[in-house]
């Protein structure tokens, strides 16, 4: 049996998992949803990683492990992009008030007197923990994770949420990394979401300057390992132009 068709019929269409949780987490408006998109995007990862190591047995063309790889590494991505959303809907409910502090009940439903914990809604410290880690790093150093994703494929290596977690730690690990914490000496401060979200989009908006004025736009095109790579890019920067614009038209009307 050909390889690649015998992958399709023990992991289904990876690129097809790879899509399915790449919509969700766009669509999502809730943090159930992302964490239906973080949970999607870890299976499509799994069936990815278990399909490198059966084209791996099989002996088959570099080309076919490279594109395994590819697909991999979609899942990865949006799975760090997922967490770095469940970070920001965690911490956005602490600061309305609807998630309690530790060792107190976490997430009030709506008509519900009784309130869930984090367990409850497939969330456990770990996982916050993780996610916050995730958000500090590209906060702090905006792209690490593609990069690290990037650099490991163009290496012929397959990128891991181990390796993913190893850049991770390297970044928010720096002293300049970690977020703004309450200074003891303004007992009065408060944590400015608004102003970490505008701090974010500058720092992405100066990476992409600095990039492309370096580089120039023919080099990064260079960078697109095949047409469906092209293709996803495509999509997110039209994407970004608009959120831009959007941004821009708030602040001429502000």
């Amino acid at each position: 049996m050909n390889v690649a068709v015998a992958i399709s019929e023990q992991h289904g269409s990876l690129p097809s998992l790879v899509r399915r949780a790449a919509d969700q987490l766009a669509l999502a408006t809730s943090a159930a949803e992302v964490l239906d998109a973080r949970d999607m995007a870890s299976a499509a990862y799994d069936a990815a990683k278990s399909a490198a190591r059966f084209v791996k047995a099989k002996g088959a063309h570099d080309e076919l492990l490279s594109k395994v790889h590819r697909a991999q590494a979609d899942a990865l991505e949006i799975e760090a992009m997922a967490k770095r959303r469940l970070a920001d809907e965690y911490d956005a409910a602490q600061e309305r008030g609807e998630v309690a502090s530790v060792g107190q009940p976490s997430i009030v439903p709506e008509g519900n007197d009784k309130p869930a914990t984090a367990a409850d809604l497939g969330l456990s410290r770990k996982d916050i923990h993780e996610a916050r880690q995730i958000r500090d790093a590209e906060v702090a150093e905006p792209g690490i994770i593609s990069r690290t994703i990037m650099e490991r494929l163009h290496a012929g290596h397959e990128p891991t949420k181990a390796a993913v977690r190893q850049a991770v730690i390297e970044v928010v690990s720096r002293p300049t990394a970690t977020a703004p914490r309450m200074s003891r000496a303004n007992p009065i401060h408060q944590p400015n979401p608004a102003y970490d979200a505008a701090n974010r989009v500058i720092g992405s908006c100066t990476t992409i300057t600095e990039t492309l004025s370096g580089s120039g736009p023919a080099f990064v095109i260079q960078g697109f390992l095949d047409a469906a790579m092209r293709a996803r890019s495509i999509a997110k920067f039209i994407a970004a132009r608009d959120a831009l614009n959007n941004l821009l038209e708030a602040i001429d009307a502000d």
